[in-house]
């Protein structure tokens, strides 16, 4: 969280002191001030306001050498090592600032200590922790630590990472307030900085989240079953596909799938349209990043799938929940428990999840606003699956019941085809300008399922057939590919 405007210190203080916000007046207090960072660093992350008072009134400080020193070592006497951002605001018309030391969560990393003792927050005040929840939370540090997604792969090289989606995590990060600006762009230094590497070597979930697709072969679990059946069970497919690649490649590829086959409904608000999915576009995306984030990458077997019928949508993930919880317990208020911590914390940082804990009731509460039925979750020890149902007599199409996708051509060829015919119509396009068209960003998953199946069926052709990398490359519609954009027009 960047604060650097007084505006954003009189956005902290409107409620006082907080669950997450502690006011000191001078850093004459600062060990009062440590105690409750290290409060914060034990939660959720948080902010010590040094220069305003319990009133919320803004004084601010003098701000010297000497100032800036004690605070550094004050800092330095956090265990373990805390990343902690240090700004100091200046007060307009006066040569004082506020001063502002913030922490982020870290609760990978967490118990702290400060001094030697570790402190919690409950409400607005900062006490001593007990030391039945510093074990426990030592022992659940320590448990992270000797998790599958933790182990080191020392067959895994910097080459094999794809830099751009690190970057960008980074860059998404800092947007969202949950990386601080000095994170850089150094890639073995913020890999270090998410404990997806440590002494120069990669772990398993670095390559989880970040690896190239051909580094994936060890890694069968990177794997991603897509489906769109007819009808509201499992005997026959309209458009089916199976993904390999990296959290990210997979989340894109679910979320164009779901967004191509689900009805899009518009409403006016004021002189804009709003175009809305059958279900809500927060819900299923909290859905498919939670079965992706906590699936359990342990077991080489089995794949997160997402499966879309005439009635409903099943998003499934192998992996039970955590030992002593049921389906009550997970729609209930609880604290976050992920399976794999640290890939749950990069998502967590990159602005993919929800604040930890929450996403349950987020996908609830897009349910619920879009009048649909409740969300049904069902898991045993192996499998968890949600499924969402969709509100009985909307936009019918293939029935009066239920809504569906676009109309398919009878028994021909997979949706993904009939799209790709529909943009390419009667004109010349390059691939940058089909992406484009569909509302596509994974060049690779549009090569493997709509690119080259389309060519192999004979409905579309290159400009340059005998030069298959010409710089200048487009695509058209063939006679037989003509043939069946005239049947598409004709079942609008």
């Amino acid at each position: 969280m960047k604060i650097d405007s007084i505006d954003i210190v009189s956005s902290l203080i409107k409620d006082r002191e907080s669950r997450q916000v502690e006011l000191k007046e001078t850093t004459g207090q600062l060990d009062r001030g440590m105690e409750s960072l290290c409060a914060f660093l034990n939660g959720e992350g948080g902010t010590v306001l040094f220069g305003v008072s319990d009133s919320g009134k803004i004084i601010g400080q003098a701000v010297s050498d000497g100032t800036k020193r004690i605070i550094a070592d004050a800092i330095a006497r956090l265990e373990p090592a805390a990343s902690v951002q240090i700004s100091y605001v200046p007060i307009p018309g006066t040569d004082k600032k506020v001063i502002a030391v913030h922490a982020e969560d870290a609760r990978l990393d967490r118990p702290f200590m400060y001094k030697g003792r570790p402190y919690i927050r409950i409400e607005s005040t900062t006490t001593t922790m007990p030391a039945s929840t510093y074990e426990h939370l030592l022992l659940e540090r320590d448990g992270t630590r000797h998790r599958w997604e933790s182990f080191l792969n020392e067959d895994l090289k910097l080459s094999d990472m794809d830099n751009e989606e690190i970057l960008k995590t980074v860059r998404l990060g800092i947007e969202n307030g949950r990386l601080p600006e000095s994170t850089g762009t150094d890639v073995p230094t913020i890999l270090e900085k998410l404990d997806l590497m440590r002494d120069g070597v990669l772990t398993h979930a670095a390559a989880i989240l970040f690896a190239n697709k051909q580094m994936l072969i060890d890694y069968p679990q990177c794997t991603m079953r897509l489906a769109r059946f007819r009808g509201t069970d499992r005997r026959e497919f309209i458009d089916s596909q199976r993904l390999h690649g990296n959290i990210f490649r997979l989340f894109d590829a679910a979320m164009a799938f779901l967004f191509k086959h689900l009805n899009l409904s518009g409403r006016i608000e004021g002189a804009v349209r709003e175009e809305r999915l059958s279900i809500p576009y927060k819900a299923l995306r909290e859905g498919v990043l939670n079965a992706i984030a906590h699936r359990s990458y342990r077991d080489a077997g089995g794949s997160v799938a997402v499966a879309i019928y005439d009635d409903r949508v099943e998003i499934e993930n192998p992996g039970g929940l955590p030992r002593g919880w049921d389906v009550d317990k997970l729609k209930s208020e609880h604290k976050s428990s992920p399976q794999n911590p640290l890939i749950a914390n990069t998502l967590y940082k990159r602005g993919y999840l929800e604040t930890w804990g929450r996403g349950i009731k987020l996908i609830m509460d897009e349910c619920r606003e879009a009048g649909l039925p409740e969300p049904e979750f069902k898991a045993d020890s192996v499998d968890t699956m949600l499924v969402f149902r969709y509100k009985a007599g909307e936009n019918g199409q293939e029935s009066d019941k239920y809504p569906t996708s676009t109309r398919q051509v009878p028994d021909k060829y997979p949706t993904s085809l009939e799209q790709l015919v529909s943009c390419v119509g009667n004109g010349l396009h390059s691939v940058k300008e089909l992406l484009e068209k569909m509302g596509l960003k994974d060049r690779e998953n549009f090569l493997d399922n709509y690119l080259k199946p389309a060519l192999s069926e004979r409905l579309i052709e290159p400009l340059y057939p005998n030069q298959p990398r010409h710089p200048k490359q487009k695509y058209r519609l063939t006679e037989k590919g003509l043939k069946v954009l005239h049947t598409l027009k004709q079942a609008l």
